[in-house]
This record gives structure tokens, sequence and C-alpha cells, in this order.
């Protein structure tokens, strides 16, 4: 590749809703389910589902960045693999689809992290993305000995504008801020994107909007409804547009896509109540509720079924049309696109790709 022509990622792509697919690289994906079939995360199955919606022109895979399991009988994501390595290991088995790893500001030091994301835009052809997490589990922060800091998105902005002068300034620089003391930075090779690879977060809360509207690319969020997300949408807009910018909105869904509406209730009642890991899903919702501001308040009161679910993601329950037909509205509210989930990605992800993307394209929302 020229690199005087920076590659350009499928998040930036033409279709108008894009899709990702959310968490491969956890065991149970997102789900806090018993049931037999749940996603085992191993590398067979990952690189057959990275293959697959790499052919079905999807844009992205996402990864959880996870240190410790939500207890229960399963201890679910207790298996997960390691984002950056994951993201550089399938950019050798997969073509165009985008990359992301997830990272934990507290835990990975911003000249190490940009290294090694322009190693994953490098081996994948400018394909990387980042994923920032500025944190919200103390107990994972315990496993590396650290302490949960108040002003956590504080952190995040000096990591981001550390990595950002990595990448743009031609001499070494000394870095004097409150939560780094660094002298001589400079890192090589840059990356192949131009300035930087794609940057998203995850928030609900008005401080991590307000990191995203400064640092981010694109905003992750949650909502119980998809027309209260259309506010969701606007918000992002101001804060950005405060900023000079331009910042897209994704959300983020789990999925039970079945031929009739009835077989995808059932089996969304079997695997998220009947078979739910209720221990995990009460350590889970309780430590999110606590700590992550990722969530409406009231989701946490009025939507249990989807923690077990989906980790409080949005429901897409039903036949492929009523699923395309919802994600019609996603983008009428303004989103730029979702990210899907299953139970078991291998086994449920084909059906959606032969009769969900199908109805996208007649409905105009994707070109391919």
């Amino acid at each position: 590749m020229n690199a005087a022509t920076p590659p350009v990622h499928l998040l930036r792509g033409p279709n108008r809703f894009k899709l990702g697919i959310f968490s491969t690289n956890a065991d149970g994906g997102l789900t806090l389910t018993k049931v037999p079939e749940r996603w085992p995360a191993d590398w067979e199955g990952i690189v057959a589902v990275a293959q697959m919606a790499d052919r079905a022109g999807i844009e992205f895979l996402l990864p959880i960045a996870r240190w410790k399991g939500f207890g229960g009988e399963l201890n679910s994501r207790e298996h997960s693999f390691e984002t950056l390595t994951f993201a550089a290991a399938l950019a050798g088995v997969t073509e165009r689809i985008g990359l992301f790893s997830t990272v934990h500001v507290p835990l990975v030091h911003p000249v190490f992290a940009a290294k090694a994301l322009a190693t994953v835009d490098h081996a994948s052809k400018g394909r990387a993305g980042l994923n920032v997490v500025c944190g919200w589990n103390p107990e994972e922060f315990a496993v590396f000995g650290l302490p949960m800091i108040e002003d956590r998105y504080g952190q995040g902005r000096e990591w981001m504008e550390i990595i950002s002068r990595i990448y743009s300034e031609a001499e070494p620089f000394d870095y004097h801020g409150q939560y780094y003391q660094l002298t001589g930075v400079s890192g090589r090779p840059r990356p192949l994107q131009r300035p930087q690879p794609v940057t998203l977060n995850a928030g609900f809360s008005p401080p991590g909007r307000d990191f995203a509207a400064r640092s981010m690319d694109f905003l992750f969020t949650t909502f119980n409804d998809i027309e209260s997300g259309r506010g969701q949408v606007e918000d992002m807009r101001v804060r950005a547009a405060a900023q000079g910018r331009e910042v897209g909105v994704f959300t983020t869904c789990h999925v039970v896509c079945r031929p009739t509406q009835a077989e995808a209730e059932d089996y969304y009642e079997h695997y998220a109540v009947r078979m739910a890991d209720t221990v995990s899903v009460d350590r889970y919702t309780s430590a999110k509720e606590k700590f992550s501001g990722s969530h409406d308040p009231e989701t946490y009161k009025r939507h249990r079924k989807r923690f077990a679910a989906g980790a409080g993601t949005y429901p897409l329950v039903g036949t492929p049309r009523h699923i395309a037909e919802e994600m019609v509205r996603m983008s009428e509210a303004g989103f730029a696109g979702t990210t899907m989930s299953f139970v078991n990605f291998r086994d449920e992800l084909p059906y959606v790709i032969e009769e969900v993307l199908p109805l996208l394209r007649e409905a105009g929302l994707r070109d391919g």
C-alpha cells in the first residue's frame, strides 16, 4: 500500500448503517446464561466467525477487555483473549473487516499502547481500531494492584493526548500532566491510518460523553427504547459541536433471530430467564450500577433480562424482517450503526447474514 494514500477504515465506509460483531473473544459473549450452547470462545470458532463476518461485508469486530470473571456457576468472561494480540492475530486470517482492540487506560501505558496499536495497523493493512475504556470495575483494578481513581476520564484525556502526539510529532517530547510525567517520548512506526486509527469509547454518563466529544471519533451508547436514543444522538452532536468536532454515535444490541416471532421470544425467555446464571447477573448488575454509569438507572430496574441476555444492551428479538425494521428505526434516530452479539455466534450469525442483510440492502441502509 502506498504510504502516501492512507487506508480508509470500513467504519468510515459508504454503508449508511454499519454493523459490528461484539465480544467473540470472551466465553458466553455478552450473555450470563447456563445454556449448553453458550459461546465457548474457542480460537477455531472465533476465526470462523471473523472470516464469516469479513466475507459478508460486516464492518468491524469489537472485543471486550476482561481480567476477571463475574462469579456464579460459570464465572462468565474469566476466559477471554487479550485484545491487542487478538486483533493482531485476526489480521492474518481476514481481509477487509475492521479489528478493534479494547484497552483499559489505567492498566496499559500509553507509550506501549501507541506502539502496539501501530503494529496491529500495519499487520492488518490499516484496519486497526481503538476502543478506549477508562475503567469501572474495582475488582479488576485490584488484580493489577491499582486503586480506581475518581477522575478516570481526566486520565483518559492525557492518555489519548500522549498517543496522538507520538503519532504526529517529528521529535521526541516531554509530557508533564497530572497522571503522566514522561521524558523523551517518541515511537515509530506510525500507523498507516492518518492521523491515527479509528477511536471509540462507550459512554452514557455526561463525563463519558464529554470525553468522546473531545477525544473520540465515535461514541457507543445504550438506550431503553429506540425513540429515546434520538435524544442521545442529538446530545452527542451538541457536545461534539462545542469542541468543533463531529462524533458518530453507535449503539449495541443482542440478537435472537428466528423464522417466527414466537420462536425467537421463546428462546429469549429460555436462555435469559429460565437458564440465567442468576448469581453472576446479580454481581454484574450491582457493580455496573455502582461504578460504571454506562446505562440509564431505569434500565437496571426494568430490564434485568437484558443483562442476562446481553449485558444490558438493546434486544433485537424476532424475525429477520422485525430485526431489519428495528435497525431502520435506529438509523432514522440518527445512529451510525450497531454491534451485534449472540448466544452462539457461529451458529446464529449465518442466519442474520442470509436473511437480515438483504433486507437492509432493500431498505437502502447497506450497499453490500
